[in-house]
């Protein structure tokens, strides 16, 4: 599943490697793209040039990438669903190392990773967000008290119903809803195994300064949401 605003320019490739990658790999699977609000022709080059091969749901105008993920996890019809970015800056084949994961170490939910080995990262980003996002990841751990290195990785798998648990209680519409959802499998007991997976940044990135900054804020936010008890309910596998 890929959220996509304003991704005409990069998409195509995209979808383009991961069809062949589900080709090679022979196991069916449902690609979505969950467009939101593109004014650049997005979704019409999904509906045109991959009718026959890829899955498009429309958001009722620009609502967030939060808000995007959260609607193509809770309308994925597999077993195991992934979401990734549009760059594509974990490559595709790196899905196989989070399903190995998961099977081995009977987890809900694997997330990729760049902080665990670095030495995976082909491009870094500048160096201004590179270090802005290990402040974020130490005030993150110090206000939620999850241990994940790397929460921001556009690369993360999540069984189908572990997704339904966490994404129907997912408040959060903007760019924290990574540490959002987490936190939600972190409360409901929901095993997530981090790891580490190739990396490389892509120049075209759509979070501003604020959105950044926002962040930090969203974080009080979860507390507070957790408190007024949005993520309350035991979690039991079916």
């Amino acid at each position: 599943m890929i959220p996509a605003y304003n991704e005409a320019r990069r998409l195509p490739s995209t979808l383009d490697r991961i069809l062949e990658y589900v080709a090679a790999s022979g196991s069916p699977a449902e690609l979505i793209v969950v467009d939101d609000g593109s004014s650049d022709g997005t979704a019409e080059l999904v509906d045109t040039r991959y009718a026959n091969s890829v899955r498009l749901l429309r958001n009722p105008g620009n609502r967030g990438k939060g808000y995007s993920v959260r609607e193509g996890m809770l309308k994925a019809e597999g077993d195991w669903i992934l979401f990734t970015d549009a760059d594509l800056s974990a490559p595709i084949h790196e899905l196989g190392k989070l399903l190995t994961a998961v099977r081995e170490q009977s987890a809900q939910i694997a997330i990729g990773s760049r902080a665990l080995d670095r030495s995976l990262i082909g491009v870094h980003q500048p160096l201004a967000r590179e270090y802005s996002g290990r402040v974020f990841n130490i005030v993150m751990r110090g206000m939620t008290g999850l241990s994940f290195r790397d929460t921001q990785c556009g690369f993360k798998l999540y069984s189908a119903w572990a997704a339904k648990a966490v994404f129907q209680r997912q408040q959060l519409d903007g760019f924290s809803f990574d540490v959002e959802d987490l936190y939600i499998a972190h409360r409901l007991r929901i095993p997530v195994i981090e790891v580490p997976v190739e990396w490389n940044n892509v120049e075209g990135t759509t979070v501003s300064a604020a959105q950044g900054l926002k962040s930090f804020t969203d974080l009080l936010r979860i507390r507070y949401l957790d408190w007024t008890g949005h993520y309350r309910g035991e979690f039991k596998s079916t």
